[in-house]
């Protein structure tokens, strides 16, 4: 894409994979740890209605409480993993550019700039929000877990039994012998990941499917956590992980099927699921290649 006349433009290359770094730029849990230009500002809340004519907003606040504002903006057009155009709250447009670049990405943003500020204070502070976004995303994909298997089946099979009521509750016994889920694999739907405590009560994760493409990719965002039927999904005990994304890749090879789980994962359970994945996943191999 050329650069509009009278635009700005400002970039960053980040050391992550492009679907990571759309994760970052499009969810709230996220954008509110990246969304200010200087320490001394925050980002204390923020939501996306991710589609064509819905609205995006984020109040920008002085940590000191001093002052504060919502920015906003209508999306005028969304390119899964490539581009994001927008109208501003003051009509301006401002266009956002994924691309690729080797093992990195590259994120690049076009603005129509006002008319209250010189043209390079403005540049700068764009600059300084996306040099932000870049340190948040390259931070966050430290504790992105990958986990893989071959499974002599071909990618129908894999993906049916992988989902399945009975044989998830298979494999997934390897994280707890009561593993279920309540929804449907289909793309915008909720999603409960649920099982039973030693102290027997229900709890689990609540999740959503970002997005399902069947015997190829299914994207899982987790949005909360379940206490008994209690949905919890703002507040503590979920900002460290909110938005959190857990995603199957399948790949048909001459063998069968090349099996792909990447996750974020907090300090807290890294080790653990590094641990006990690889049995699920070899569990899922032994129920497949049945």
């Amino acid at each position: 894409m050329e650069r509009a006349q009278n635009n700005l433009m400002v970039e960053v290359l980040i050391n992550a994979p492009i679907e990571k770094v759309w994760d970052c730029w499009t969810s709230p849990a996220h954008i509110t740890q990246w969304n200010y230009a200087a320490d001394d500002w925050h980002c204390p809340q923020a939501a996306n209605d991710l589609r064509v004519g819905g609205k995006q907003t984020a109040t920008m606040a002085a940590r000191d409480g001093s002052f504060s504002f919502d920015f906003w903006v209508v999306h005028d057009e969304i390119m899964l993993h490539q581009r994001i155009a927008s109208t501003m709250g003051d009509g301006r447009r401002m266009r956002v550019v994924f691309s690729t670049d080797g093992n990195a990405t590259r994120l690049t943003e076009f603005f129509q700039p006002e008319k209250e500020n010189p043209l390079d204070l403005q540049q700068q502070g764009w600059q300084a929000i996306l040099d932000n976004f870049k340190k948040h995303v390259e931070a966050d994909w430290k504790n992105k877990l990958q986990f893989t298997v071959q499974i002599n089946a071909p990618v129908e099979k894999v993906y049916q039994l992988m989902l399945a009521d009975k044989t998830y509750r298979e494999w997934t016994a390897i994280f707890n012998p009561t593993s279920s889920f309540e929804g449907k694999w289909e793309t915008g739907a909720k999603m409960l990941f649920v099982g039973i405590a030693e102290n027997g009560q229900k709890g689990g994760m609540v999740s959503r499917i970002r997005e399902a493409k069947e015997n190829e990719y299914v994207c899982i965002e987790h949005v909360g956590i379940l206490e008994g039927d209690v949905e919890i999904i703002e507040g503590p005990k979920v900002q460290d992980w909110a938005g959190a994304l857990e995603i199957y890749r399948f790949h048909q090879t001459e063998a069968g099927t090349y099996l792909v789980i990447e996750m974020d994962a907090t300090a807290e359970f890294k080790s653990y699921f590094e641990t006990t994945y690889p049995k699920a996943l070899q569990k899922l191999k032994e129920i497949c290649e049945l």
